[in-house]
């Protein structure tokens, strides 16, 4: 169950529900994927996501919410879902 006041999205991965969190653990991590410092840095940077990154920044939202395996889940997702979950999670937080 996710708590929209907290900003969560979820996806689906292989059948199974999983919880996305934009913490500021998971803002730090995707900042270091991505190579990049500061908010407008980021929003310009996401604009422009290899495979690879997306699954980073993936990752580290599942992460997170708590999933036990977050690499291999992302690696799993269906690349329209987890840009559709990033996207959305991204948007419940800093809009």
């Amino acid at each position: 169950m996710t708590n929209p006041q907290r900003g969560e999205a979820v996806i689906e991965i292989a059948g199974a529900r999983a919880r996305l969190v934009f913490t500021l653990a998971a803002l730090a991590e995707i900042e270091a994927v991505l190579g990049v410092d500061g908010l407008e840095a980021l929003g310009t940077r996401m604009r422009r996501l290899s495979a690879r990154e997306l699954t980073g920044v993936l990752a580290a939202l599942l992460r997170a919410g708590g999933a036990a395996q977050p690499e291999r889940l992302a690696g799993e997702a269906d690349p329209r879902a987890a840009a559709q979950g990033v996207a959305a999670c991204f948007l419940a937080n800093l809009t």
